[in-house]
């Protein structure tokens, strides 16, 4: 079934429509933070019972510590509830401008995307996470220094890493949804390597404890997802040129 192509909008009709999309979106945010806070001690007592966890005692060392971390907690339950709400907000906004081909295809983008950063948030909670503590406990041990952290340090910690992670595991995505649309291609993406190495580098030391192994356990994901990123970007390109070239013979033949 085609969708059918919007009529043109205004400069007006645009920021009004734009205010809509992000009404929506921050009123999904309030009923989805609403909902963290209701389900962030049943989810911070399951945190407490992984293997992760098991050397930490839950001591708090400041009176707002509780408070900080059950706030953290319900924004990051907040934040996965409406990231495919406002996903979906964000492709009405744009659907306009889009042809019939281009609509129907970027919607796909929506369920992949909420995809790719779970496994970015599961990647980090359930590899990274757990190589950077056992890391950082045996320096700690090899010193003499005796572990004592509190919920603050331990959540803190690992909030601070999964949902960067998480955000960066979106690249290949955002990388076709914006070749799709024709704003970037695939030789503009090769001719960046050199500059997207640095900054995803520096993403990746900034997220991680300042030691070699974390850095290294981060930083080869991240460049393997701009490499994946570059092939998903020439396939779409490809495939792109190649209905452009069909549909140019076809209108010389009629």
């Amino acid at each position: 079934m085609a969708i059918p192509q919007e009529p043109e909008l205004t400069l007006v009709e645009h920021l009004a429509e734009l205010r809509k999309r992000l009404i929506v979106i921050a009123v999904t945010f309030v009923l989805s933070l609403a909902l963290g806070f209701w389900m962030a001690p049943k989810t911070l007592n399951f945190l407490k019972q992984q293997p992760t966890a098991a050397h930490v005692e839950w001591n708090i060392f400041g009176y707002t510590d509780g408070l900080l971390i059950y706030v953290k907690c319900a924004l990051v339950l907040a934040i996965l509830v409406t990231l495919p709400i406002a996903m979906h907000q964000i492709w009405l906004f744009v659907k306009p401008g889009l042809l019939d081909k281009e609509a129907r295809g970027t919607i796909y983008f929506i369920p992949v995307s909420f995809f790719l950063f779970l496994a970015g948030i599961s990647f980090s909670y359930f590899i990274l996470f757990p190589l950077m503590l056992d890391f950082m406990s045996n320096i700690n041990e090899s010193i003499g220094a005796t572990e004592t952290y509190g919920m603050q340090q331990y959540f803190t910690f690992m909030f601070n890493l999964i949902i960067p992670v998480g955000i960066v595991f979106e690249l290949p995505v955002i990388i076709l949804f914006l070749t799709k649309l024709g704003i970037i291609t695939p030789d503009r993406l090769r001719k960046m390597r050199k500059v997207s190495y640095f900054v995803l580098v520096v993403v990746g030391v900034s997220i991680t404890p300042p030691d070699f192994i974390s850095d290294f356990i981060i930083i080869i994901p991240l460049l393997l997802l701009f490499e994946i990123s570059i092939l998903v970007s020439a396939w779409s390109y490809k495939r792109r040129l190649a209905k452009e070239a069909l549909l140019e013979k076809e209108l010389e033949e009629n």
